[in-house]
């Protein structure tokens, strides 16, 4: 049972890039889904591993390199705990979720995949999860079809039911959109998917710093996600995967670390994780993720998701107020998360977010490397913001100030 958490406010205390002055004004960062800021404890957990422990892990017998070498592998299981795999051979680090989804497309969809079969994936994708698929159906003459939205940006669920046949082998989504924000019902159609014998890969990166993510309720073969979207360093990601289909897999980076016995015209394989864990690790970034887990866990993934619906809920109407000013995604918060995809009329989103920086407020603009998605809605480019468990109402009355104030300046500023 998750403990009620309520000084949210507070935690700014522990994000000492949040209290500094941009363009004259105290910055309200909402640029969350691109990457979070890091609290005290991640960089605490980083400088004592370096000034205390550094080592390469997995080769040493002296005491440093067995220091680093558990302390990594217990990160390992702090991991898998948060996620609720089965065990931590089902959890592979990677550099981050783009990593992870090719690992999967170029290993087990070379493997599975074959001439006539077809791939499932929507128009939400984030390009991480589109491009591996469309090298993989061009190089196994193999179909890449695509899931409809519906007119607010979910998944159009008939659609899905429909495209899901017998020649479906790999259906691979994201869990939570990074444009629209919507959460996307993965345990429905992991259903649909595994009737039809095939396989579901999940896109995580928004969702595992948001919301409780069970692999195992979710019957998710495959999830993947990035390290610096959760607190956490960059260049830390997770691939999570059943064992049976990761004993199936042949790793795609080959060197140290992953061999069992190396000859001179045959090669053995370490077992599971680390097998495809080729070369020495981000062993910082490991210890990193799972301070950041430890934060995490002591707020309560559960009080994360209502701090961030309650945001939601109180910025929405004001947002709506404004005229000129279009919304995407659902409108019910319950099917999103923090992330506010907006476009003012007569402004370029970029023109829009490089405004709102005047006004000490981050926002990011253009495609978010979701150009599928941009061209599906109509639109060049979108501004976005997306909010996290150290944004607060103030902040949320900041951003409709800063959209107010940018709106005056362009159309009337000139007059």
């Amino acid at each position: 049972m998750t403990v009620p958490f309520e000084p949210f406010e507070h935690l700014k205390k522990d994000f000492a890039i949040l209290n500094q002055i941009v363009n004259d004004e105290p910055l309200v960062y909402l640029d969350n889904a691109a990457t979070t800021q890091k609290p005290e404890a991640v960089l605490q957990a980083l400088e004592t591993y370096y000034h205390t422990s550094n080592a390469n892990v997995h080769r040493g017998v002296h005491t440093l390199a067995e220091r680093a070498t558990s302390q990594y592998e217990r990160s390992r299981e702090v991991v898998r705990a948060f996620i609720h795999a089965s065990e931590t051979a089902e959890v592979l680090f990677t550099r981050g979720t783009t990593t992870s989804l090719n690992w999967v497309a170029r290993s087990f969809g070379e493997k599975v995949i074959e001439p006539g079969h077809e791939i499932l994936i929507s128009y939400m994708e984030h390009h991480s999860n589109i491009i591996p698929w469309q090298q993989l159906a061009k190089k196994k003459n193999a179909k890449l079809i695509y899931i409809e939205l519906t007119e607010d940006g979910q998944l159009d669920l008939e659609d899905v039911k429909n495209k899901i046949t017998d020649k479906t082998k790999i259906v691979s989504l994201t869990h939570v959109s990074n444009v629209l924000g919507v959460v996307n019902p993965i345990k429905q159609i992991s259903d649909w998917i595994h009737e039809q014998n095939g396989y579901l890969v999940v896109d995580g990166a928004q969702a595992v710093p948001h919301m409780p993510v069970d692999v195992q309720a979710l019957d998710a073969d495959f999830y993947a996600f990035s390290g610096h979207k959760m607190l956490g360093p960059t260049g830390i990601g997770v691939l999570y995967g059943k064992r049976a289909l990761l004993e199936q897999m042949e790793p795609i980076e080959f060197g140290g670390e992953m061999i069992d016995f190396v000859e001179e015209q045959d090669s053995t394989w370490k077992e599971l994780p680390w097998k495809f864990e080729a070369g020495t690790p981000n062993i910082a970034g490991g210890i990193g993720l799972a301070a950041a887990i430890h934060y995490l866990n002591n707020i309560g993934m559960e009080n994360i998701v209502q701090h961030e619906r309650e945001i939601v809920e109180y910025i929405m109407p004001k947002l709506e107020a404004i005229e000129g000013v279009t919304l995407f995604g659902p409108k019910d918060v319950a099917h999103r998360t923090g992330v506010i995809s907006f476009n003012i009329d007569g402004i370029h989103p970029h023109d829009v977010a490089t405004a709102m920086d005047m006004e000490g407020v981050a926002v990011r603009a253009g495609h978010h490397c979701a150009q599928p998605l941009m061209t599906y809605l109509n639109q060049p480019a979108t501004a976005r913001a997306s909010f996290y468990l150290y944004n607060t109402k103030a902040d949320a009355d900041k951003f409709v100030e800063a959209i107010i104030a940018t709106k005056e300046f362009f159309l009337n500023g000139l007059n």
